[in-house]
């Protein structure tokens, strides 16, 4: 969600490879790295200084920790991944989402041991999910939704940058409040801080205007800038001035046990936080080797990489679209490249750490501008359908986006995933309709006017199309046919595809109709009835009531119809002999 979107996807990266059935058979290994692969992770691993460093600045944390975030879970997610090419590592809202669990729970971010049990737990969250093969429910959070909260971690990105790019720090806690304060004080801003965050962003849109460069857009911007800030001794804040960087390894790090209670459920947010924003991932970057993803497994990966992360000074970490489009733009073929990316940083930080400290924060905050603005641009596209779909998607969208820049992020992700949950029960409340089929001479079944009332003297097929939910079944209620007593009538009624999960509501309401309808003397058959229906039906009596009545569903959909017709006719046939 926070990351580039315009960062594309090497179109060879999805056809280039082998075959379907070779990739089911290297499943689940790590294959033989290309030569690309070992480029690809250089440049992915050069992209992760200053964007993992930026992330866990905005965060409230060391700057280092956003470099540790890129080597340890960047390495164990592309092991495991069923993603090959996706990289695991820091984001911006992930870092933000981490800063505002620990500040609810009294933590300080700068305290190594409870960012630890974070992270540590984080990942046990992914990996619960993903063992649970729960891979499928980010399907249920909304584009409305998603868009909202992408569009308020955006303005989050931009408030939370606005002391490095400008040089003034608002006592505002609050996201809107920040950039309101800022922009009133105007003339409180550092002019050589806004100059440098201003060419950064210049040299940046410079370079992108060279399509050779454009994925190597940022890192060109922060040295190119950096060079000419030391050399110029322009005096803005610099990396150093925050954090030095070390020439060293990850530290090992140990987890503050006693900060589980508190943390507990921001894990979870957190978790889902990541995976939401890895979920895209799988469908937009096919796997070179013909084999196909699967989203629990890559919870699964995530998971492995938050709790192998968490012991070596590793902040929350997921699915990174941004870096894995670096990556497939600069040749990934394998998930080496994800490997290489890491170890690439490895060696990097170890032999020229501390010329990161270097790097001065206006540059820092000059991109992630540039990142926030192309984090809203990316999603003016999706704004527009969102908007055109129908006035509760877009209040959705605008609940969620209100949500994300006014509570904390733990919080708005689950309100955005409530928001989804009610969006998808109004639409599916809306989905369920009762229609009338009608024989016709040649055998075929066609779609009628559903009649005021069953006629006399003959079968009426009606067709049940919803899923049972309750929220659908009040609605339906005025729909139905009035029935008479007196009229030898009988009436068909199909379930096929329909009440696959009927709620209790459902139930109760069919259970009501077929009481009326014996009272009244009218003969019924329920056909495309499925194993899990005619169970529930078993439950509540039902069954019984209608002794050999019911149809199972069958492969034949006509068959079925007329199995159904034939045995009501029969039935209404005896019942009307006098």
């Amino acid at each position: 969600m926070t990351e580039n979107p315009s960062e594309g996807v090497s179109p060879s990266a999805a056809s280039a490879g082998k075959s379907s059935e070779t990739g089911r058979k290297k499943r689940g290994k790590l294959g033989r790295p290309t030569p690309k692969d070992a480029i690809s992770g250089l440049v992915t691993g050069l992209f992760s200084i200053p964007e993992g460093m930026a992330y866990a600045t905005i965060g409230g944390f060391s700057a280092p920790m956003g470099l540790w975030s890129g080597i340890v879970p960047t390495i164990l997610g592309s092991m495991f991944a069923r993603t090959v090419l996706m990289i695991t590592t820091l984001t911006s809202a992930i870092a933000l989402s981490a800063k505002s669990v620990l500040t609810d729970a009294g933590l300080d971010p700068g305290d190594i041991g409870a960012v630890a049990m974070l992270t540590i737990m984080v990942g046990l969250a992914m990996l619960a999910l993903g063992l649970l093969k729960l891979g499928s429910v980010m399907s249920f959070v909304s584009t409305a939704v998603m868009t909202g909260f992408t569009a308020g971690i955006a303005v989050q990105i931009v408030a939370g940058v606005m002391k490095d790019a400008t040089g003034y720090d608002s006592d505002s806690s609050n996201t809107v409040g920040k950039l309101i304060d800022s922009a009133i004080h105007i003339a409180s801003w550092d002019p050589w801080s806004v100059a440098v965050a201003i060419g950064t962003v210049a040299v940046w849109a410079v370079v992108r205007l060279i399509p050779r460069l454009t994925s190597l857009a940022t890192l060109i911007a922060l040295l190119v800038v950096t060079v000419i800030v030391a050399i110029a001794k322009i005096d803005v804040e610099l990396v150093s001035d925050i954090a030095d960087v070390p020439r060293s390894l990850p530290p090992l790090t140990l987890p503050d046990l006693s900060a589980i209670p508190s943390l507990a459920v921001g894990a979870v947010a957190i978790a889902l936080v990541a995976l939401a924003q890895a979920a895209g991932i799988g469908a937009s970057v096919p796997n070179p080797d013909g084999s196909r993803s699967d989203a629990s497994k890559d919870f699964t990966a995530q998971g492995l990489a938050n709790i192998g992360g968490g012991f070596f000074a590793a902040l929350p970490t997921g699915g990174s679209l941004s870096r894995t489009g670096i990556a497939t733009s600069s040749g990934a073929m394998t998930r080496w490249a994800g490997i290489f990316a890491g170890l690439w940083l490895l060696i990097i930080v170890v032999t020229i750490g501390p010329l990161a400290g270097l790097i001065p924060m206006p540059v820092i905050g000059g991109l992630l501008l540039v990142i926030g603005g192309e984090l809203v641009v990316g999603r003016i596209p999706d704004m527009k359908l969102v908007w055109r779909t129908s006035a509760l998607s877009a209040f959705a969208m605008v609940l969620t986006f209100v949500a994300t820049t006014g509570l904390p992020l733990q919080v708005a992700i689950f309100f955005g995933a409530g928001v989804s949950i009610v969006l998808y029960a109004a639409q599916a409340s809306k989905q369920g309709r009762i229609v009338r089929l009608i024989r016709s001479d040649t055998g075929d079944w066609s779609v009628a006017e559903l009649p005021t009332s069953f006629p006399e003297n003959q079968t009426t097929v009606l067709h049940y199309a919803g899923s049972g939910f309750f929220a659908e079944v009040n609605r339906l209620e005025s729909e139905w046919p009035e029935a008479t007593s007196g009229h030898h009538a009988a009436i068909v009624l199909s379930l096929r595809e329909g009440a696959g999960i009927p709620s209790a509501t459902f139930l109760k309401s069919l259970d009501a109709k077929l009481e009326k309808w014996h009272q009244d003397g009218i003969e019924v058959v329920l056909c495309g009835v499925s194993d899990t229906l005619r169970d529930h039906l078993a439950k509540d009596g039902t069954v019984k009531r209608l002794s050999d009545a019911i149809i199972p569903q069958t492969p034949s959909i006509i068959g079925n119809l007329d199995a159904a017709y034939e045995l009501a006719e029969q039935r209404r046939t005896e019942n009307s002999a006098p």
